[in-house]
């Protein structure tokens, strides 16, 4: 007798808490003053809703290829598939649907423009999952081309331009979160050192701990020469953007302080249960936008 797939498991297999990630879309957009234009917006409402979905199929992948090794880990052995509560030819036919469907929202809104950005953001994870996760130091960085290549396929699919201080943030930031993600999985190694994680092996507490802070000391430098930059304020009209890095602080301050403790280090769980730190975010977000939309602000 087939057991019945519940919604709410297909929904948990897609992993929508990770489309906050997605929001990364909307910077080119947000600095280049296009957020209140209705024809932008509903340009890059769409690319994210591609975004989403692709994102979802390659999570789907990621969770059939990794299901023995799911089932080993004291958490991701709950994951849908892991579990059982999702069939593997389920699984298949959901990630080829999501595929299919981000595709076709992808060349209806934007035909060629951006598709090359949206598919070498699956191909990265694609080989990612199909082991490239495995080696060191690349694996960090295709964590990394993942956050950067959505900054870049909202910069393309609206047609807008970023400053390179930006894009030097985004890549010290991303640094970061990955080196942090990998620190605390080699913390969490359960007592003897076996991991479902083989690249673990490679890495040390320390080496991590170091260059972690050291991405994090060059993204508060790269956002602070952002917004100290004479074209940037003449461009907004505003030399009050400097304002804004003392709360960037605050925030990844209290960012540090969670990883620090008993978390994973993955930067959507701690985002996400950490209230606090959301409303700090969520303040950062309405400063940017209130200086550089508001005149005199």
């Amino acid at each position: 007798m087939n057991k019945r797939i519940r919604l709410r498991d297909l929904l948990r297999l897609m992993r929508p808490r990770h489309y906050i990630k997605n929001f990364l879309i909307f910077v080119s957009i947000t600095f280049d003053r296009n957020l209140f234009n209705p024809s932008v917006m509903r340009q890059g409402l769409l690319g994210f809703a591609a975004f989403c979905l692709l994102a979802s199929a390659v999570y789907v992948l990621n969770d059939i290829r990794d299901v023995e090794a799911d089932r080993l880990h004291e958490v991701k052995r709950n994951r849908p598939v892991a579990s059982g509560a999702v069939p593997i030819p389920a699984a298949w036919a959901l990630s080829g649907t999501l595929f299919a469907a981000a595709l076709a929202i992808q060349l209806a809104a934007f035909g060629l423009r951006g598709s090359g950005l949206l598919l070498a953001y699956f191909a990265v994870n694609l080989g990612y999952s199909l082991g490239l996760k495995h080696v060191p130091f690349l694996d960090i960085v295709l964590l990394v081309s993942g956050f950067v290549l959505r900054v870049v396929y909202g910069a393309a699919i609206v047609g807008s331009s970023t400053s390179a201080w930006v894009y030097l943030t985004v890549f010290a930031l991303s640094f970061y979160l990955g080196l942090g993600k990998r620190r605390n999985e080699l913390v969490k190694l359960p007592p003897g050192g076996g991991s479902t994680r083989k690249v673990l092996q490679y890495y040390s507490y320390e080496f991590l701990d170091k260059f972690m802070y050291l991405c994090l000391t060059l993204a508060v430098t790269f956002y602070a020469l952002w917004s100290a930059d004479s074209e940037v304020a003449s461009k907004y009209g505003t030399d009050k953007l400097v304002w804004t890095v003392p709360l960037l602080i605050i925030i990844l301050m209290k960012y540090s302080a969670d990883i620090e403790s008993s978390s994973y280090g993955d930067p959507v769980d701690v985002i996400l249960q950490d209230k606090v730190l959301l409303l700090l975010g969520v303040l950062f977000g309405l400063m940017i936008v209130g200086l550089i939309y508001v005149p005199g602000l």
